[in-house]
């Protein structure tokens, strides 16, 4: 009886020894299996990251190239706008010259056209000195044309400067000469006008030549 026991035992232990493998066996196929199914998944989040990746620098390539374009087109306005510019300059500054250089060549023109009729004047007063025998009427004729002269001068701005008997100055007066004199109020001053002198506005157009006493 105790044998049977026994046998029946060694039988079981033996039936269990033989499963065990088979656990095993399924047990290392689910290892496969899940080892399988997280490579594919870490391979699915590889590609889903660089689809992302590329998407991005895709995104940073045209906000650059639109930037580039953008500051391409600003410059060429720039430089459009600079030759625009640099020509009318050029062409501003050649009328101005043309204008200055025509003004230098006829800035007297009012001027001589005013003295022309004074030309007039001393042509009839030439004439009537070879025709009459009167010296008072051409005197007469000579004083008006020297009074319309001066009335000339004046209008435009021309007077002549007082010298005799003023004391002399270098700013005003150009001595040509010395002259001894007795009265000690004629020391240092205008004793003789060799030369008129002018003013044009306040500014000397010509010194007075003259002699100073001493």
């Amino acid at each position: 009886m105790i044998k049977n026991k026994t046998k029946d035992q060694e039988e079981t232990n033996q039936k269990n020894k033989n499963k065990t493998p088979d656990y095993k066996e399924d047990s290392t196929n689910q290892e496969h299996a899940n080892s399988n199914d997280s490579a594919e998944t870490a391979s699915k989040n590889s590609k889903t990251s660089e689809s992302k990746s590329g998407k991005k620098g895709d995104v940073a390539s045209d906000k650059v190239n639109t930037e580039v374009r953008a500051v391409e087109e600003k410059l060429a306005e720039m430089q459009d706008k600079y030759l625009r510019l640099s020509a009318e300059f050029d062409n501003y500054r050649k009328r101005t010259l043309r204008e200055k250089m025509e003004i230098t060549r006829f800035a007297g023109e009012n001027l001589l056209l005013k003295i022309i009729p004074l030309m007039d004047d001393f042509d009839r007063a030439l004439i009537h000195m070879d025709t009459s025998s009167d010296c008072g009427a051409m005197k007469n004729g000579i004083d008006l044309i020297y009074v319309k002269f001066s009335e000339f001068l004046k209008e435009n701005g021309i007077k002549e400067i007082e010298s005799l008997n003023k004391n002399f100055n270098v700013d005003l007066h150009e001595a040509v000469a010395k002259l001894p004199v007795e009265e000690k109020k004629k020391k240092g001053k205008v004793v003789d006008v060799v030369l008129k002198g002018y003013y044009l506005q306040d500014k000397v157009l010509r010194f007075s030549k003259v002699v100073v006493g001493e």
